[in-house]
């Protein structure tokens, strides 16, 4: 389908409505978080690694927002590892194990089917070094079974990495029983929670948890900074080398104003939020439901992502459903917004059982603490008024 081409936000003398349903893929940076970060950039703009007042002024800040994220996860702040975003911090996971445990006889990572491109294409990466991976299947709502994870793990696994909160599909892993697991068998557990990071519990200690993957643009943070939690005691070979900042795991001049953000972010966020968009959430499902032909993707309730929205609509194709929403003034997504240039299936609509045509019909709507109840209306009436009119044209009929 040719790509619609997209209107200029303005109608006549009005402005366009403008409603973005890509959360997903990042957020709108809170006020509080620009105003806490702005003094870094322009008086307080030290290097940390500086000796001197305003070098030490920025290290104490730094540390303070460690603090804060550590306390978030229930870890220590020395537990926390600054990163450029969640992508960084998945390669560092997978590959400083790589090289830490080349001279063992371990080789084997387990993970599954439905993880973010970066954990898969490093998985990838590590196969032409020697690596065995264990790719395991889902069910249809994206669940990954306990048990088979059990009956993965073997002498030579050092690693067991399992998203918690899928980006396309929303379904949200029992992290704490497999964390039990990989305790029991004395493996590695890593979890990639970028996308539940503040939108459900996380508990490094009662979840079993070694490594945890987060970021703060999912969370209405800057871009371009994440952290890594990595257990006391855990050896891990770092992939940067240079000064020897962040313990000599990870060097390179700390994004001191991106970090600050990063911590306010967590700071103010709250489970009132969370509470309210569980209810937009449903009210937006249940509303677009209600169009013949459409199925929901992934898990329900509180098994779901509050801010995950991911339908299939049987005959339209999704980038058509899309390029009409766009048209409207309303932001959406065919998929991951890390790989939604590329013409693939999703393969984490394929690991569900979807068929190539149900995939090819699918978009992804997510919302944030920002949206509205009326700007939740005004999307199911267009949605409607956009499906109705592209059904009208389709070859394929339902």
């Amino acid at each position: 389908m040719v790509r619609l081409q997209r209107m200029y936000w303005m109608c006549g003398d009005k402005k366009m409505k403008k409603i973005y349903l890509d959360n997903a893929a990042t957020t709108q940076v809170d006020k509080r978080v620009v105003k806490t970060m702005v003094p870094y950039f322009t008086e307080k703009y030290g290097n940390a690694s500086s000796q001197h007042l305003i070098g030490q002024e920025a290290k104490r800040a730094m540390e303070e927002a460690r603090s804060i994220i550590a306390r978030s996860i229930n870890a220590s702040y020395d537990e926390i590892f600054f990163t450029s975003g969640g992508t960084e911090a998945n390669n560092f996971v997978l590959k400083g194990l790589f090289f830490e445990n080349k001279k063992t006889d371990k080789n084997h990572i387990i993970t599954t089917k439905i993880e973010h491109d970066c954990v898969l294409n490093s998985c990838k990466w590590l196969e032409t070094q020697g690596v065995r991976v264990t790719y395991l299947d889902v069910d249809e709502k994206g669940f990954v079974d306990p048990n088979e994870v059990k009956k993965a793990i073997t002498p030579k696994t050092f690693v067991v990495s399992i998203i918690h909160g899928n980006n396309e599909i929303g379904t949200i892993q029992d992290i704490e029983a497999i964390g039990k697991i990989c305790k029991e068998k004395n493996v590695y557990f890593h979890t990639d929670a970028c996308q539940s990071f503040t939108k459900t519990k996380l508990n490094v200690k009662k979840q079993n948890l070694d490594f945890v993957t987060l970021n703060a643009h999912k969370i209405h943070g800057p871009k371009g900074v994440g952290a890594l939690y990595i257990k006391k005691n855990t050896k891990i070979t770092p992939l940067l080398h240079g000064g020897g900042h962040e313990k000599n795991l990870r060097s390179g001049t700390e994004n001191i104003p991106g970090i600050i953000g990063f911590a306010k972010s967590v700071k103010i966020a709250s489970m009132f939020d969370v509470m309210r968009m569980n209810k937009l959430r449903d009210k937006l499902i249940i509303g677009i439901l209600r169009i013949p032909g459409t199925k929901l993707n992934g898990a329900t309730g509180n098994q779901r992502l509050c801010n995950n929205i991911n339908i299939c609509f049987g005959n339209i194709e999704g980038e058509a459903i899309g390029g009409y929403l766009d048209t409207y003034g309303i932001s959406s997504s065919t998929g991951s917004a890390c790989s939604s240039n590329t013409l693939e299936i999703s393969h984490v609509l394929k690991a569900i059982k979807c068929t190539d045509l149900e995939a090819n019909t699918s978009i992804r709507l997510s919302i944030s603490k920002f949206t509205t109840e009326k700007e939740i209306n005004y999307t199911l009436a267009v949605m409607a008024k956009v499906v109705e009119k592209l059904r009208k044209i389709s070859p394929i009929k339902i």
